[in-house]
């Protein structure tokens, strides 16, 4: 006789498998590229199994979307701890330069999914505007927390700024360009804090 915890286990192992595998595979080939095969195959379970956890595509991109959400929590999240709103948003930005080599070959994560779903009829019901809605409203904290009247601005401007990067980065194939933009953020930072 089998553990049903374990069976339990193995069910939330598998279908996470199938959800980070798709995450990779829609940020690499894209959502209309990729079959469910190609998912299946990337988390190495067999096609059968994988309607088990997902019936359709959007599925999956629900769950991505969800995914995508779940990272950006767990780095505002791991961010927090730092001592103040400058230091927040220059490891926010660090973390987005150390990203750079794929950065070059794909863009950025989120905003590349975002993109390819805003062409969709639906926009998928407006999820990818409301997750990239989390970071402009985490970055307006920030700057709140260091006093500046215009945060919603700077937001906006802050997030603009590593999602027109990452497209340079992408276009141009040269994680040197992050490299730059990054520096240039950091010191733009610095100028708002006062430092």
């Amino acid at each position: 006789m089998t553990d049903s915890k374990s069976q339990v286990g193995a069910k939330i192992g598998k279908r996470e498998r199938l959800i980070d595998a798709a995450m990779r595979v829609f940020y690499e080939q894209g959502i209309e590229k990729t079959t469910i095969a190609d998912i299946a195959a990337a988390a190495d379970v067999p096609v059968g199994n994988v309607y088990y956890y997902f019936k359709t595509k959007d599925q999956f991109i629900e769950a991505v979307v969800a995914g995508h959400a779940e990272v950006l929590a767990r780095t505002v999240a791991e961010l927090e701890p730092l001592p103040g709103p400058a230091e927040r948003l220059r490891a926010m930005i660090r973390g987005w330069v150390e990203q750079r080599e794929t950065a070059a070959r794909f863009g950025c994560p989120f905003g590349t999914l975002a993109t390819e779903l805003d062409k969709r009829a639906d926009g998928f019901r407006g999820e990818p505007a409301r997750v990239m809605g989390l970071l402009v409203d985490w970055a307006r904290g920030q700057f709140a927390e260091l006093g500046r009247p215009d945060a919603a601005e700077l937001a906006i401007a802050f997030v603009a700024a590593y999602q027109g990067i990452s497209v340079l980065t992408n276009t141009f194939r040269d994680p040197g360009l992050m490299v730059t933009e990054g520096a240039r953020l950091e010191r733009w930072i610095d100028e708002l804090a006062g430092s």
